[in-house]
């Protein structure tokens, strides 16, 4: 169990959280959830220990191991991968060093022999032993494999070292797991194992995360942190949700209730207090106007951006042909002979582990790089708007948030753009802000409102929801479902895809395409039976 007992953080006059009592128990998940500098990923640190607090204290069951998602990628660049996730159980890794280099002595003693049985002993209690194969059934889960379990980290990409810090975090069964986006850049086969790893799971998981579908299928509990205080919830996402609007929509009814009841007792009063005969009346309801107290409802500190995508012109038939495409990026094959027709009507996920293979080829139809060989046709009605994966460029200028989207913007009145960053939550002096100070979720806004003023007729989208928060990824959800366009995009959150596309474009390890007119599920569900018929026939054949 890990609990905060009246825990309070200020930062200069500022109270990031106040008083904050609660409790995370045994064998229960709690998605922390809040509106973007609300403080989730300042709690964690304030969890792990890793941040003081001004007032109040963190309390961990005596003699239970706390393991945290870390964040700094470079951190075990000299260390082995399979070294890397065995170091999540501390003490285990202490061990197994210091009994190597008691054995690796030459002059080996007495006290070195009484000193390495002691540690044998501890060792096998902690179950050493199985170290090595269970790091490497967390990293093959992940889907890291084999050939990478020797490598040391600084040889592996971006991509890779986050799934082997999510195996060092899970490493060992740790009585209580701290998880700040875990999700964050990983395949959508590795989160699907994650979410079963998680389910089975029988300690203590606290989780910070923007996936929507993910918090649905794992937490029992949700934390929601707003004006400084959490508010604990039993269920998931959605029934937090519910559960909160429903909150709100009671304590609106119970209010307009008693305002109701205040007019009625106001007319009373000052229809009778000058009466006599009626003075005994309005004095009992003077006092029970007293004792009716409205209740407090603020409204919640979440914002929602305004993201309406609206076309200057209508599309065409004819949108999109790509005939035997095929690009090697380093001399490595990533589109091999890719051929698919896109429709008027297609919102089409680009799906898969071949993340590279994705975004090369939004950049080929973005005009941004030419395929080795084959073809990109677009129809003469199509325009296109393009939200690229790395937008580091794009944010090297001093210019402000106002005058760069001026300079995209068909209309270059002042009023205009800066009544447009203020639905994207560029109000008042934000608009002036520099690109080159921007934060991740405050670029991906930016560029989603480029996207907007361009009126193109067709959408391409390289995993826009990174940097987002909830309120921001569910705007451009639904901002997504109203645009009468074509959408073409890659995204690794679930509910994103699901309730988005039409259709499934999967990219293989090879760099060939598997393509159906389906919802994201349905493919799934298909895939799955498919995966299923293979290993089926693959047993027949072994027993043949």
């Amino acid at each position: 169990m890990i609990s905060a007992n009246n825990v309070t953080l200020r930062l200069g006059k500022k109270a990031l959280f106040e008083d904050v009592n609660i409790k995370f128990t045994e064998g229960h998940c709690y998605g922390i959830i809040g509106a973007n500098g609300a403080g989730k990923s300042t709690f964690l640190k304030i969890l792990s220990g890793s941040l003081e607090t001004t007032r109040g204290e963190v309390f961990i069951t005596p003699g239970q191991r706390l393991s945290v998602l870390e964040q700094d990628h470079f951190k075990y660049d000299a260390h082995p991968v399979l070294d890397t996730v065995i170091m999540g159980n501390k003490r285990l890794f202490e061990i197994r060093e210091e009994k190597d280099a008691i054995y690796a002595k030459e002059d080996f003693t007495d006290e070195d022999g009484i000193r390495a049985s002691v540690l044998e002993g501890e060792f096998a209690e902690m179950n050493g032993w199985e170290a090595e194969s269970s790091a490497a059934a967390l990293l093959n889960g992940l889907g890291i494999d084999t050939a990478f379990h020797t490598c040391r980290m600084g040889q592996l990409d971006g991509s890779l070292k986050v799934k082997v810090l999510l195996a060092k975090a899970l490493f060992g069964n740790p009585d209580i797991l701290l998880l700040d986006e875990p999700t964050n850049h990983l395949d959508l086969d590795a989160i699907a194992w994650f979410e079963d790893f998680l389910m089975d799971f029988e300690n203590t998981v606290i989780v910070v995360s923007h996936d929507r579908y993910f918090l649905n299928k794992v937490c029992t509990h949700i934390a929601d942190i707003d004006y400084g205080k959490i508010q604990l919830y039993a269920g998931n996402y959605d029934f937090w949700y519910e559960s909160s609007q429903l909150l709100v929509k009671q304590m609106k009814e119970a209010n307009r209730k008693k305002e109701e009841k205040i007019k009625e007792l106001q007319e009373f009063i000052s229809r009778f207090s000058a009466n006599a005969s009626k003075s005994k009346q309005a004095t009992s309801r003077k006092r029970a106007l007293e004792k009716i107290e409205l209740d407090d409802i603020r409204p919640s500190s979440r914002k929602y951006p305004y993201i309406d995508f609206r076309p200057d012109r209508e599309i065409g038939n004819e949108v999109l042909l790509v005939e035997h495409c095929s690009k090697s990026i380093d001399g490595e094959k990533v589109l091999d002979d890719v051929s698919f027709l896109v429709n008027r009507t297609d919102k089409i996920a680009f799906v898969g582990g071949n993340e590279l293979a994705k975004t090369v080829l939004f950049q080929i139809l973005a005009g941004e790089l030419e395929p080795d060989e084959g073809s990109c046709r677009w129809g003469i009605t199509i325009s296109q708007a393009y939200f690229p994966k790395d937008s580091t460029r794009e944010f090297d200028s001093d210019l402000t948030i106002a005058d760069w989207l001026t300079g995209y913007s068909p209309v270059k009145d002042v009023t205009y753009v800066r009544g447009f960053l203020g639905r994207m939550l560029f109000a008042g002096e934000d608009g002036m802000k520099r690109l080159r100070v921007l934060s991740g979720g405050e670029r991906v806004r930016c560029l989603l409102s480029k996207m907007m003023v361009s009126g193109a007729n067709c959408l391409i989208l390289d995993e826009p929801t990174n940097h987002l928060d909830m309120e921001s990824i569910t705007a451009l959800n639904n901002g997504l479902i109203k645009f009468p366009g074509v959408v073409l995009f890659s995204c690794h959150d679930h509910q994103f895809v699901q309730t988005t596309a039409n259709r499934i474009i999967e990219i293989l390890p090879d760099g060939s395409l598997i393509d159906k007119i389906t919802t994201y599920d349905e493919y799934l569900a298909s895939d799955e039976q498919a995966r299923k018929r293979t290993v089926f026939t693959a047993h027949q054949e072994d027993d043949d």
